[in-house]
């Protein structure tokens, strides 16, 4: 069961880090063609929601959003706590 619930949680933090990825190439590539853009709220919430990897991979990816001081160290923050609730969860055998 609990090698069921880690499969379960490694296929979700995969999907939300691509999401966070995406959307950073996308919001990048729309700044590029002076198009609407995707709103930071937005950006921020995948990363608040388990794909601060993503996000952050993205930011330095496609050098997006890096002047601005709540996404060059709020990504990495989030990682870092992320990080920490995963590595607390596998300490716990859950």
């Amino acid at each position: 069961m609990a090698g069921e619930l880690w499969q379960l949680l490694g296929l979700y933090l995969l999907v939300v880090n691509l999401a966070a990825f995406a959307l950073m190439g996308a919001d990048k590539s729309r700044a590029r063609r002076g198009a609407w853009r995707v709103p930071e709220r937005t950006l921020f919430l995948p990363a608040l929601l388990g794909g601060a990897l993503g996000g952050t991979l993205g930011m330095r990816v496609f050098h997006h959003k890096t002047r601005h001081w709540y996404f060059r160290w709020g990504f990495p923050l989030l990682l870092a706590l992320q990080l920490a609730v995963l590595g607390w969860l596998q300490l716990r055998g859950t």
